[in-house]
């Protein structure tokens, strides 16, 4: 993607890490090629061990930077939402129109992604792969709302709560922005997993680019119409 100018770090809920991979090469290294392995082990066959092997350090190392795999995951799947946070509020910055800004977000939410050269350690293909598949197990767990309170989730409702602020200036009266908003961001990459995985249930053709964006915000757009 075009490089966007500036020197801005991702923000990442501090709880979620144990020491900041972003503060050493080591921590961008286990970053690199956690997301890599990850992708391609899939979350239940991924393990520190093979993590430790991937990047030539060892299993203590990476176990100071985080408690476990699903920590590892959720800072994935956080910077991963923040990072489009962060596209969002560079592209809409000078447009006047709400419902132009509507429809940036929903691009950037559902549309074709590029790797973004001001994190050159970061894949983020690679990484919306891994949201695609594993970001569902990120809170569907037994400890969510411990986690919950512990902030995991922040990035991904501050995301929400842009796109919600947008449609409420659209239809202030609209009685369900948050719902709809979070039902779109899922949608976004349950579509794209049934597409790939379970066909009978979307009408998505990924070989055309625009066709779950086009999906999303004419349904989005009918449906909060005043």
């Amino acid at each position: 993607m075009n490089r966007l100018p500036t020197n801005i770090k991702i923000k990442v809920e501090e709880n979620v890490y144990l020491k900041d991979p972003e503060s050493s090469e080591k921590g961008k290294l286990i970053i690199e090629h956690g997301i890599k392995l990850m992708e391609e082990l899939g979350l239940e066959a991924f393990t520190f061990k093979k993590l430790a092997e991937r990047t030539g350090t060892t299993e203590a190392t990476i176990y100071r930077y985080f408690e476990s795999k699903h920590n590892l995951l959720v800072y994935l799947i956080s910077w991963y939402w923040s990072w489009l946070e962060y596209r969002l509020v560079f592209a809409t910055s000078n447009i006047a129109s709400p419902e132009e800004r509507l429809r940036v977000a929903i691009r950037i939410l559902s549309g074709r992604i590029e790797n973004d050269m001001d994190f050159a350690h970061i894949e983020e293909v690679t990484l919306q792969k891994i949201v695609i598949a594993e970001s569902a197990k990120v809170y569907l767990t037994k400890a969510v709302d411990e986690d919950n309170k512990e902030g995991f989730f922040l990035s991904y409702k501050r995301l929400n709560k842009r796109i919600v602020d947008i449609i409420l200036e659209i239809n202030p009266a609209y009685a369900y922005p948050a719902s709809l908003v979070s039902t779109v961001s899922e949608s976004a990459h349950y579509q794209v997993f049934y597409a790939k995985h379970l066909p009978s249930l979307t009408n998505i053709d990924l070989h055309q680019e625009n066709q779950l964006v086009d999906f999303l915000t004419e349904m989005v757009l009918r449906t909060i119409q005043k």
